[in-house]
């Protein structure tokens, strides 16, 4: 699926507005459908129990005047006019705005971070003008976060938890707003009787809910879309929840135990079309938080700190919409759980309230720090920013906790084991990098050992996958001294995530040579964001293969010096782009018409990518043309040979496959999260094959144990 090449290219193509319209259409669903439910239980969980209603209706226009701020402040003055202005490039979420920190301050947990990726076009959204914090104290802050490690982990752990509770409500909202648009039935059935219904018919409804993910965002989100326009969804729910107040206090019945709630206030020959209105758009709101689920574990799994899942993308028109099978079904399991065990919206209500207001507290907290370090402004803007809001969410949170024994524990249990797992994760990881970067040998180290063990070259391309941007790994060293032969191309391969969004195909691949030229060894750092779509074998093979012979031809044109095998200095990396990027340089043909392949000054990379629409493959050949000056032209043209040569040899991906083991008077913590931990979720999750989605026929995995 070749996403990329349709995204950026030199000319820009403007989308219809019919596109525009559908797509803005079936964003309001999965945007603001979470929202737009709430009239169904916020009244009802409200006077569950703690509230009498009275005949003098001030307790429900409390709480009405309640809600109308609440929605008028937080919501619209703060989220609207404030957060959603902080986007990373077009993409929001508490790690959204996380990776924007780390951009503007260093404080970056990446290991494999390098000066290069700050030079990507989409890691400063800002003028050079704009570069630095222009006040003393942004400056201060700055060079705080970036010289106390403690401080940068505490950061990570906020944005962490801010993410666990996303993925807490993920489980919580579908379940309340189900269960609450399916309880209307109890004022259609004999009392005690809607029990048996309710919950076996939210069952169903969730069932489905989540089994309709795969087909994507899309197709659920035009199916159920909302009525109203963006412009009208704030109106839209002061005028439900005024209205609802307004039939309450008048038609109330203190007696009945339903004198409070949505459906008391629907005319009864209506109750059932609106019962099934709002159990399509309880749907409309569990997908929006099922989609912010599903984005947000995408964002932590490329910045390594959740285990790698399999990560679907629905559509092939719109980049973004995803769906993640093992994240699907544990949602389901757990929201059904979840219904079956509270049966009831107070509880749920309960839960729910407290993973979103914590949300918000995490939101606060690091928006407070992208005013000052992002966008530059005066401290006392930040300040004003934390205690306004912070006051306001903070008396939500304090209510929440005095919930904690009646369902408000639910959140903070299932936070707690995603954090755990995330933290675990994360810390292997780096754990696993510093093992690298300690055992990494030298080139010099490789090169003699042509001599001592008589190191055979083989026909193909191998590459050789691995973590470090500099040095030579040991799981190559722990493999070539076993088994002294490898490929005649040997390419150090990278593929490391950044702190963006997306990373231009012009710069997606960072390419350098390993030694001198005649060893024909090359270093390749492909670079992804967080949001990008990760090519299968055939493209990613023929985009490597590409990327190298570019390097080669533009070497040649600029007349670069031979390298002294120094391999540690980024400043010997070129940034290449894909093949779609150097159209001067590389002319793409699908097997018709082609020249000479002998023409002088032209050499070509063959690919066996089959094109689209047809059932007969067509190899694809892509020719690059190097300068006709002699002595460039020839050293290039054998070096071009020697990689299309070996390119038709086939590639063969070798990867390491680390088994980490805390070393020897370890405490018991890291003996725990590294033994225990971080080696249940590697077994169960998926390895380095998903990110670079290998053929199974041609992998080649060599165990080693790590010692950390």
């Amino acid at each position: 699926m070749d996403i990329e090449s349709r995204t950026y290219q030199n000319t820009v193509k403007k989308e219809s507005w019919r596109t525009v319209l559908t797509l803005a259409y079936q964003s309001l669903g999965v945007v603001y459908g979470d929202l737009s439910i709430s009239p169904l239980y916020v009244f009802k969980s409200t006077f569950a129990e703690d509230i009498e209603h009275s005949d003098s209706n001030d307790e429900i226009f409390g709480v009405l005047s309640f809600i109308f701020w609440t929605i008028t402040l937080v919501p619209l003055f703060k989220y609207v006019f404030i957060v959603l202005r902080a986007d990373d490039n077009g993409e929001g979420g508490t790690f959204a705005l996380y990776s924007l920190l780390c951009r503007h301050a260093r404080v970056n947990s990446l290991p494999s971070c390098q000066l290069a990726d700050e030079q990507l076009t989409e890691y400063k959204t800002e003028s050079p003008l704009e570069m630095g914090p222009r006040s003393g104290f942004a400056a201060r802050l700055k060079s705080t976060l970036e010289k106390r490690r403690v401080l940068q982990k505490v950061l990570l752990v906020l944005a962490l938890i801010g993410t666990c509770m996303v993925i807490g409500d993920g489980v919580l909202t579908p379940a309340i707003s189900v269960f609450s648009a399916v309880s209307g039935v109890e004022l259609s059935t004999a009392k005690e009787h809607h029990k048996y219904i309710e919950v076996p018919a939210a069952c169903v409804i969730l069932i489905g809910l989540f089994a309709l993910q795969h087909y994507g965002t899309h197709r659920v989100g035009f199916l159920f879309a909302p009525i109203a326009f963006t412009s009208l969804v704030y109106p839209s729910l002061i005028l439900a929840y005024m209205g609802q107040a307004a039939y309450l206090s008048q038609h109330h019945v203190i007696d009945t135990s339903y004198n409070i709630g949505f459906y008391v206030s629907v005319p009864e020959k209506l109750r059932w079309p609106v019962l099934v209105i709002a159990i399509l758009a309880a749907v409309v709101g569990s997908q929006a938080i099922i989609t912010g689920t599903f984005s947000i574990i995408k964002q932590c799994s490329a910045l390594g700190c959740f285990p790698k899942v399999k990560i679907v993308h629905t559509s092939s028109k719109i980049h973004g919409q995803i769906y993640i099978p093992e994240i699907n079904w544990l949602l389901m399991v757990l929201c059904l759980a979840v219904t079956i065990g509270f049966r009831d919206t107070k509880r749920l209500g309960n839960a729910s309230g407290l993973a979103v207001i914590t949300v918000m507290l995490v939101t606060t907290c690091l928006m407070s720090l992208v005013i000052v370090l992002c966008w530059h402004k005066n401290i006392l803007f930040a300040i004003a920013f934390v205690v306004f809001f912070g006051t306001i969410e903070s008396l939500y949170f304090t209510a929440s906790l005095i919930k904690f024994l009646e369902g408000a524990w639910v959140p903070v249990a299932l936070s707690l084991c995603f954090l755990a797992a995330m933290c675990t994760w994360h810390y292997g990881t780096l754990k696993r990098y510093e093992f690298d970067v300690q055992n990494k040998v030298s080139v010099n180290w490789l090169l003699s050992l042509g001599q001592t063990l008589g190191i055979k070259r083989v026909r193909g391309v191998g590459l050789i996958h691995t973590e470090l941007v500099s040095g030579v790994p040991a799981i190559f060293s722990h493999f070539v001294t076993n088994l002294p032969a490898f490929h005649q191309v040997l390419v150090f391969l990278c593929v490391k995530s950044v702190p963006v969004p997306h990373v231009r195909p012009e710069e997606r691949f960072l390419v350098g040579r390993v030694g001198p030229k005649q060893y024909r060894m090359y270093r390749c750092i492909v670079r992804y964001g967080y949001r990008d779509v990760h090519k299968d074998d055939i493209e990613f093979e023929g985009d490597l293969v590409c990327s190298i012979a570019e390097f080669v031809r533009s070497e040649a044109e600029t007349a670069v010096a031979e390298t002294n095998g120094d391999d540690d200095d980024d400043e010997r990396m070129s940034v290449v782009g894909t093949c779609s990027t150097y159209m001067q340089g590389v002319e793409d043909h699908d097997g018709s018409d082609l020249d000479d392949p002998d023409k002088p000054g032209t050499s070509e990379i063959r690919s066996p990518m089959a094109k689209k629409k047809k059932k007969s493959k067509v190899k694809k050949k892509v020719r690059f043309i190097v300068p006709e000056t002699p002595k460039i032209e020839k050293e290039t043209r054998e070096e071009l040979m020697e990689l299309t040569e070996a390119r038709e040899g086939g590639v063969a991906y070798i990867m390491g496959n680390a088994y980490m083991r805390a070393k020897h008077g370890s405490g018991l913590v890291k003996r725990v999260a590294i033994n225990v931990g971080y080696e249940f979720l590697r077994r169960n999750t998926r390895g380095p094959r998903t990110a670079l989605t290998s053929p199974h026929a041609s992998t080649l995995e060599v165990g080693m144990i790590y010692h950390v």
